[in-house]
């Protein structure tokens, strides 16, 4: 697991500035303590930063294939490297190294573009081919690695694992994208393309970009896509022998590794079905690592001791203090843009646990994407039944007018809460999961911007996102539609961002089996029901490992990370709250309504409502803010 950086003068061979290219490299170091390489020529500057998983003695980067021609910086694993050298050999290749990098020049030689067809695993790698004057970027199939760019005045294309890393040049401009900031607070992170800033972009998992020197640069293109293709019928017995299988192949092929390996344990079916996977794949106990909590609603440890003891693993767990606080700026310096899933608190403990006993860790990551297992599945479809009733203008006529009148009331029982199920039903499917999910919703996110920003925004709104993808979605079955949904913007943008910068900032290198992208598109052809079934998430996986794990981890209610941001806000968090959210860095801004935002902070803080999720929201883009202003001139884009 590594760090990449790079400049690419696109327009000609002007000289790389060797100072500002090891400033981009050296912001990554966490990324890769292990060693740091450099490649400079005529107009091209690579830069890569190690952690030494695999090839210990000589898997050096920037690495270049047997005349020099072709130049690659690699962050990530490939998994299937053995059989594609064996293939490339055949070929004619020659290898001077044991590592997964090597095989990336080659089978560009081979395979051009599609190469990156060919690969299974986690990766992000820039590679120039001098001979073709050519650039070439590709992100796997899933977005597990990062890669950031951005096109110049200059004509320079400038990318890196990171986005502090293109912060680093002095010709980059740092104005805040509006519409980055309203899928923010929309969706509590960035979907991919976008970054926070105007200038800069992702590259969307699964696609490419190969930019010829001279040429303008192109959209990236895309080179795979979940299929949610239908298999021919069979029964549940067969469905599940082939999942766990598939699964336990999955988990093989990413034991590799010459560092200590372990594996996260939460006592959540994913996690534990990944160590039972190790467990009998390994000739001696897994190690195994998790977090517990002081409050019982938020605590799993029983459940992760049980999964450790049933399988001998070697266990190691840690409490966490409930107010872990201490992180929160931390935390804006680790994302470089605005992130609002609390959870990387906890995600940032577990990592740093980990660390103390392996390099690598596995997780059960991709399952609740994949196998419907978030709760908002089962509402979203119990919301679909009732909307298939009824036409979508009937709904959005009665519905819409219901929802309008109907009060808030955060504190009456559950059955009278019906507001928000009014402006559900009053929604068409795509709509009516953007409200389901969205950090703050339309009614409470419209008075969040100042008129200015307002007009900034040109009549966007976050939901375009959501509508973007569903246009281009393979299937129609609803909940096929937001599994593909969530697979194109919750998991790169939020799952998968949250686990690489947390572990990445303690060098720890994260794999995830039920993210191998085949396996990813084979569950995505079982039928809905076996997914969800009566409102059980994961229906034939739980089916699948009954004879495996316990009961009680198979069928308890879900958990996950949480931290108690009600009670922060309302008391150890309270003033810093208000300091934060109602101070200058955010008036100064010219984003928000003052006014508003003092409303949101006095109802949560009187309990009269809960805004705790927007308040959070709010007081990371301050700290994102604050973060940028005291940064050091190179970084703000000036003139060093």
């Amino acid at each position: 697991m590594c760090g990449i950086a790079g400049i690419v003068d696109l327009r000609g061979r002007r000289d790389i500035d060797g100072a500002v290219l090891a400033a981009m490299n050296q912001i990554q170091f966490h990324r890769g303590p292990d060693e740091g390489g450099t490649f400079i020529e005529s107009g091209v500057g690579l830069a890569h930063r190690r952690l030494s998983i695999i090839d210990l003695s000589s898997g050096q980067q920037p690495l270049f294939n047997e005349d020099h021609s072709v130049v690659v910086v690699f962050n990530g694993e490939i998994y299937n490297f053995p059989e594609l050298t064996e293939e490339l050999l055949a070929l004619g290749h020659e290898f001077r190294t044991r590592c997964d990098t090597e095989v990336i020049v080659h089978a560009w030689e081979a395979w051009g573009e599609d190469c990156v067809k060919r690969f299974r695993g986690m990766f992000a790698f820039a590679l120039w081919d001098r001979n073709r004057d050519t650039l070439f970027l590709g992100r796997d199939h899933l977005g597990k690695k990062p890669l950031h760019y951005a096109l110049l005045p200059s004509g320079e294309l400038i990318f890196g694992s990171e986005l502090k890393i293109l912060l680093q040049h002095p010709g980059f401009v740092r104005d805040l994208d509006p519409r980055a900031v309203e899928d923010y607070f929309a969706y509590g992170y960035i979907p991919d393309p976008r970054t926070i800033f105007k200038g800069a972009l992702k590259l969307p998992p699964a696609h490419t970009l190969c930019v010829r020197r001279g040429d303008p640069l192109p959209p990236p293109r895309a080179y795979w896509d979940v299929a949610f293709k239908a298999h021919a019928p069979m029964s549940e017995d067969e469905a599940g022998h082939e999942l766990i299988e598939r699964l336990r192949e999955a988990t093989r092929i990413r034991l590799v590794s010459e560092v200590p390996l372990g594996a996260f344990l939460s006592g959540g079916v994913d996690s534990s079905a990944v160590v039972a996977m190790m467990a009998g794949l390994s000739s001696s106990p897994v190690k195994t690592c998790s977090i517990a909590f002081d409050d019982p609603r938020f605590n799993e440890a029983q459940f992760a001791q049980e999964v450790a003891e049933k399988f001998h693993t070697d266990h190691r767990v840690e409490t966490v203090d409930p107010d872990d606080f201490g992180l929160l700026d931390k935390l804006a310096w680790l994302y470089d843009e605005p992130y609002a899933d609390s959870s990387a608190l906890p995600t940032y403990r577990v990592c740093e646990l980990a660390r103390r006993k392996v390099t690598v860790a596995l997780s059960g990551d991709g399952g609740d994407e994949n196998l419907a297992g978030y709760r908002r599945y089962k509402w979203h479809s119990y919301e679909e039944k009732l909307r298939a009733k009824l036409p979508l203008g009937l709904r959005r006529s009665v519905f819409g007018f219901l929802g309008r009148v109907y009060p808030k009331a955060d504190w009456a029982p559950r059955v009278f809460r019906a507001k928000t199920t009014f402006e559900a039903m009053a929604r068409d499917t795509v709509e009516g999961y953007f409200h389901g999910v969205s950090v703050m919703s339309d009614r409470v996110r419209a008075p969040l911007y100042s008129a200015a920003f307002r007009r900034e925004l040109q009549g966007y709104h976050a939901l375009e996102v959501m509508r973007d993808h569903a246009s281009r979605a393979p299937t129609d079955d609803p909940l096929s539609l937001i599994q593909y949904i969530d697979i194109k913007t919750y998991l790169p943008g939020d799952i998968l961002t949250k686990v690489d910068r947390a572990s990445m900032a303690h060098s720890l290198e994260v794999r995830a089996p039920l993210l191998d992208h085949p396996l990813v598109d084979w569950i995505s052809g079982l039928p809905p029901h076996f997914k969800l079934r009566g409102g059980e998430g994961k229906y034939i996986f739980k089916k699948a490992l009954e004879p495996i794990l316990p009961h009680d981890i198979l069928y308890r209610p879900k958990m996950g990370f949480a931290v108690p941001l009600v009670a922060w806000f309302r008391g150890p968090l309270r003033e810093r709250l208000r300091e934060a959210v109602l101070g200058p860095v955010m008036e100064q801004s010219g984003v928000f309504d003052m006014a508003y935002l003092r409303t949101l902070v006095d109802q949560h803080q009187s309990g009269q409502r809960d805004h705790s999720a927007a308040l959070w929201s709010l007081l990371m883009f301050e700290s994102f803010l604050r973060t940028l202003a005291d940064a050091p001139a190179l970084v703000r884009g000036e003139a060093a």
